[in-house]
């Protein structure tokens, strides 16, 4: 009995270790440059038309500040209309190593994936130094 509990605990502890792919997989690099480039022409840039066509009809962000925002229209209008219109510079950088790519499948197929990392948020004011905000 003993044995048994210890290895449902190992099995059930390991299995979301397993869902996660490897860095060297498409999936995870895709996902890793598309991310690069969402934020880096989003976030740090404002550059909004290139975001506006990155972002999919159909995405779903989740922030842990302000919560989901489940539409492209929405996306784009709280970083075109909040995050862009701040008195500084905001920039937002990915801590290597802590991106995780969790893919979603449906009987095999894959149809989404699910993204997680931690991030340095850093704002410059002008003639001032950068200055890191938060880390999320």
């Amino acid at each position: 009995m003993k044995f048994r509990l210890t290895l449902f605990l190992f099995l059930f502890f390991l299995s979301p270790l397993a869902a996660q792919v490897g860095e060297n997989t498409e999936l995870f690099q895709t996902l890793r440059a598309k991310d690069s480039l969402l934020f880096n022409v989003g976030f740090n840039t404002c550059d909004i038309s290139q975001f506006r066509a990155l972002v999919s009809e159909d995405m779903e962000f989740y922030h842990d500040q302000s919560g989901i925002t489940n539409s492209k229209a929405g996306f784009i209008d709280n970083t075109e209309n909040g995050l862009c219109k701040l008195d500084y510079k905001p920039r937002r950088e990915l801590v290597e190593g802590s991106l995780q790519v969790f893919p979603m499948k449906n009987n095999g197929e894959l149809y989404g994936a699910i993204q997680t990392g931690e991030h340095q948020f850093y704002a410059k004011y002008p003639d001032k130094e950068e200055v890191l905000t938060s880390v999320a």
